[in-house]
């Protein structure tokens, strides 16, 4: 049955990682070339996309080739969720069970880390703090785990109103004691900030939305032909 789950899960990851590569390349690469074009005027005039080592056709490449790749560790990891809490937490049908936990993957994956540290286009970001941001990130992806984990047992005991609240508490408090970065220069346009994060929230929205609903589709047609 994990095998089963996992090959699921697999599969799904791949379709939602590709179709996340494809909202990521219409909808979030001219936002990165307006940052790029802002990187290289701040560089002076001498600098151009020939000077780079990979051209932005083999980035929109490395792009699908990531998010596919993202997407089958993603749809993997999913599966074995999916193996864990199946019958013990959440609702009892599985294709309900399948959107629901994809919907707390979001959250607890991405949202939760997104809206204490968004990301930051090409020239915003100083290079230097790069491995302390990288931690808090990661930080704060672990509480967000942690906090949805917390609220699920708290729900199969007390319900909604108890785990809603035990879930915010925890990851208020993570607001709170973790420092904030900011590295955006007064001068970069807001514009173009807010369209980037957005977009790059929506891709993961693209790809946790798209993951849960695929790996539910496979499990029911799994269903039917038992």
């Amino acid at each position: 049955m994990i095998k089963d789950l996992f090959l699921r899960g697999l599969g799904a990851g791949a379709v939602a990682g590709l179709l996340a590569g494809l909202f990521g390349f219409l909808v979030g690469e001219p936002f990165i070339d307006q940052a790029i074009a802002i990187e290289e005027a701040a560089a002076g005039a001498g600098h151009s996309h020939a000077d780079e080592l990979v051209s932005r056709g083999g980035q929109a490449f490395g792009l699908f080739l990531a998010t596919t790749l993202y997407g089958l560790v993603v749809g993997g990891l999913f599966a074995l969720a999916y193996a864990f809490v199946k019958g013990r937490f959440g609702p009892a049908n599985e294709q309900a069970l399948a959107v629901t936990l994809a919907a707390g993957g979001f959250l607890a994956v991405v949202l939760v880390p997104f809206l204490k540290y968004p990301g930051n286009p090409p020239a915003v970001g100083d290079p230097d703090t790069i491995g302390q941001r990288t931690v808090l990130y990661l930080v704060m992806l672990a509480i967000g785990l942690l906090a949805l984990g917390a609220g699920a047992v708290i729900h199969r005991r007390f319900g909604w109103v108890a785990a809603v609240p035990a879930f915010l508490v925890i990851v208020g408090i993570a607001y709170a004691v973790l420092p904030g970065i900011q590295e955006v220069p007064p001068e970069f346009p807001a514009v173009l900030l807010w369209n980037f994060r957005v977009s790059s929230l929506g891709m993961q929205a693209v790809l946790w939305g798209v993951l849960g609903s695929v790996f539910a589709l496979l499990s029911a047609r799994q269903r039917v032909r038992v």
